[in-house]
């Protein structure tokens, strides 16, 4: 006979009751009521425990009133009762709780197991805890749990996390058995915290430990080497790839990738790429980088235009590898592609298309520029402000550059420093020196930039006195010591005035070794003064220092062709032919109608090449009514007197001045007012400034010239630069 199992008691009837109210919970103020209910009806371990887990769960939860509740849970409750709220606490976005309730199961004398120690070590490494950190260690010793690889795992990415690297890789060293997780874990810290030599040593260690390591470890290490820029890294990892055979997916390609970008590494980037079956934006972007940094823009752009919905960064990373690479058309072209494309710019991409601007050198351009700009509500940005006055500046446009400065709604020393800069290279040295004492009484700081501005100007000018006062003002007034670029000011400032021997008395005075910059400004002096000796002396320094330096050869040529001692003429550039050095070749730009012509000495590849010399004899016979007679001086080489004279009139610029003429007569039919602008890479010469002046008088036009160092504003037949440049 079956007996009919035993009624439960009252007590346990009613706890039964108030376990399934417990589950309708909504809030704490509804648990809390049930304690007290549960306090005046029935004491039952298991109910303490239930409201315990309750009252963390809770969509009102209450820390302190959870934990005050475990307090009153007697006897502590085991670890399978708090484990799961430890290591859900651990994983949620509060993760000092898990550090709470670990201090209160150690207060009412809980026991923790193996199980407790990994999500309190996790808690603590979010927060930093070292003091509760250590603390657990020494519990682990003492409970024997230190051999568990998870209890060891966790002890060292907290002491890693706490900054002590040091204690973890002791941790690491003292472990019985290391999975590629353990491996992988120190690596991951030693790269976070940029010790990338000691990732990439442990790398090594691991391999010869035969553990073989998986994606995650080959991508961490990876990135380290990228960031290290260490081309033997490099090449360790690429031969391990090799040899091993490693299976790679995206995440660890993409690493390679950029990795090998980064460096430069472009056969070996390209290699992984074309292993790549989905290739990201993010891949395809480093490799537009990369490719542009190693001046390999054409395989830069074939990357660029198999690139499907490209983004701003990827944009941005073409127009500025143009930009940088001397190609300022192509990055003002791929610019007007990206806008019509509906991408919209940010700053990054428009310092970059000003950049290019500045290149190019057409005010015209710059203008669409600052108008897209204010267009695109840019104008508030203060690095793109100081950018277009720096923009206007090397484009002709000063007055524009003064404007921007003059509108803007806050300056800070670089807009300040570009404004000084601008009338500096316009030759205005007073406005110069006007603007830097108005900095000065507005409480401005000038920077080391701002002094290169201003003794620029004063050297370019002849003021002397004042920029040997405002050289001294660096240090007696605002504690800034000199750099070698100041110091080229000032060589330069003397060497100019004609004054060398005070030049080569700042020089011997540097309190560092002058650079090939400091002997090019004295021997470029020298050559202009016909100073032979001192001449010599500068170039054989800029020689010892860079043994193939095309411009001290073609200075030295310049000073003995001066001299007419040909034969040492020839000797000098004989050796440049042995060495393969070659003299920069003069260049000079002009845009018409919105298209840049380029020309170079005697150049005949222009389609009017033959109206553009008739243009140029007919004004040499204007000329010469004026009183003009070819420099023949300004001819460096060894030939006949009417050759050379034939060789001055071909120099670039006069070809592209003869160009701009013919286009003239167009420019004043639409009432616009004629300015020719032109850029050239070479310092003007003589003859050609000559020439200049006296074209800006007889045809009544203005001409803007911007050579390597400044700007030369040819009106009425005077110059800007007053003949002293």
């Amino acid at each position: 006979m079956t007996l009919p199992p035993p009624r439960p008691s009252f007590a346990v009837s009613a706890a039964n009751t108030i376990l399934e109210k417990l589950s309708f919970c909504k809030s704490l103020n509804h648990i809390k009521q049930l304690h007290a209910h549960i306090l005046r009806t029935v004491i039952n371990h298991k109910l303490n425990t239930f409201l315990f887990n309750l009252s963390f769960s809770s969509s009102s939860i209450n820390l302190s009133y959870a934990l005050n509740l475990f307090s009153s849970i007697t006897p502590p409750p085991e670890s399978i009762v708090f484990n799961s709220l430890l290591r859900d606490l651990s994983r949620s976005g509060e993760p000092k709780a898990t550090i709470f309730l670990y201090q209160r199961i150690r207060y009412v004398g809980g026991r923790l197991d193996r199980f407790s120690f990994p999500p309190i070590l996790k808690a603590a490494s979010k927060v930093s805890a070292l003091f509760e950190g250590m603390e657990l260690h020494g519990v682990a010793f003492k409970i024997a749990t230190l051999s568990d690889p998870f209890v060891e795992t966790g002890l060292m990415d907290m002491y890693a996390s706490c900054g002590r690297i040091d204690y973890a890789r002791n941790v690491f060293d003292e472990m019985s058995q290391r999975d590629v997780v353990t491996w992988n874990t120190m690596i991951e810290r030693y790269c976070r915290l940029g010790l990338l030599d000691d990732a990439f040593k442990l790398f090594e260690e691991m391999k010869d430990s035969n553990v073989m390591p998986d994606e995650m470890i080959l991508c961490n290490i990876v990135s380290a080497c990228g960031r290290t820029g260490n081309m033997r890294y490099n090449r360790a990892i690429y031969d391990f790839l090799v040899e091993n055979d490693v299976r790679m997916d995206t995440h660890l390609l993409t690493a390679l990738v950029t990795m090998y970008a980064g460096a430069g590494c472009m056969d070996m980037a390209m290699e992984f790429f074309s292993k790549m079956s989905m290739r990201n934006l993010f891949v395809s972007t480093a490799m537009v980088s990369g490719y542009s940094k190693a001046g390999r823009l054409d395989d830069a752009r074939v990357i660029f235009d198999q690139t499907e919905r490209k983004d701003l960064v990827c944009w941005t990373t073409m127009i500025s590898a143009y930009a940088e690479s001397d190609h300022p058309q192509e990055a003002l072209r791929v610019f007007e592609i990206m806008c019509c494309s509906g991408i919209k710019p940010d700053v990054v991409t428009m310092l970059s298309v000003i950049s290019a601007c500045v290149n190019l050198g057409t005010l015209d351009k710059a203008k669409w520029v600052h108008r897209y700009t204010l267009a695109n509500g840019l104008e508030s940005e203060l690095s793109v402000n100081n950018a277009l006055i720096n923009m206007y500046a090397k484009c002709g446009g000063l007055d524009a550059a003064r404007d921007v400065f003059e509108k803007m709604p806050k300056r800070n020393v670089v807009s300040w420093s570009s404004m000084i800069n601008a009338f500096s290279m316009h030759g205005e040295a007073s406005d110069a020196l006007s603007l830097f004492a108005q900095m000065k009484q507005e409480n401005v700081e000038p920077n080391e930039v701002t002094f290169v501005g201003v003794l620029y100007g004063c050297s370019h000018s002849g003021l002397v006195e004042e920029g040997k006062m405002i050289f001294a003002s660096m240090t007696d007034e605002y504690n800034i010591t000199p750099k070698i670029e100041h110091y080229g000011c000032m060589v330069d400032l003397f060497g100019r005035a004609n004054l060398l021997r005070e030049a080569l008395e700042v020089i011997e005075s540097m309190p560092m070794a002058p650079n090939v910059v400091i002997w090019g400004s004295l021997m470029s002096a020298c050559r202009v003064h016909g100073e032979l000796e001192l001449g010599e002396l500068a170039a054989k320094r800029i020689l010892k220092l860079e043994p193939d330096h095309d411009g001290a050869l073609v200075l030295m040529s310049n000073i003995y062709a001066r001299e007419q001692r040909w034969d040492y003429v020839r000797i000098i550039r004989w050796i440049m032919e042995e060495k393969k050095v070659f003299k920069e070749k003069g260049l000079s730009r002009i845009d018409q109608n919105g298209i840049s012509y380029e020309f170079l000495i005697g150049d005949k590849r222009h389609k009017q090449s033959n109206e553009i010399y008739t243009k140029l004899y007919e004004v040499v016979s204007k000329l010469k009514l004026a009183g003009y007679v070819p420099d023949s001086a300004s001819v460096l080489v060894d030939v006949e007197e009417e050759e050379k004279k034939d060789l001055v009139l071909w120099h670039s610029e006069k070809l592209a001045l003869c160009f701009g003429l013919m286009n003239k007569e167009k420019v004043e039919e639409r009432g616009s007012p004629v300015v020719i602008r032109i850029v050239k890479n070479l310092r003007v010469c003589e003859d050609c400034h000559t020439f200049f002046k006296l074209v800006s008088k007889v045809y009544e036009l203005e001409i803007i010239v911007r050579d390597r160092t400044r700007f030369h504003r040819y009106k009425d037949g005077l110059c800007s630069c007053r003949d002293y440049w």
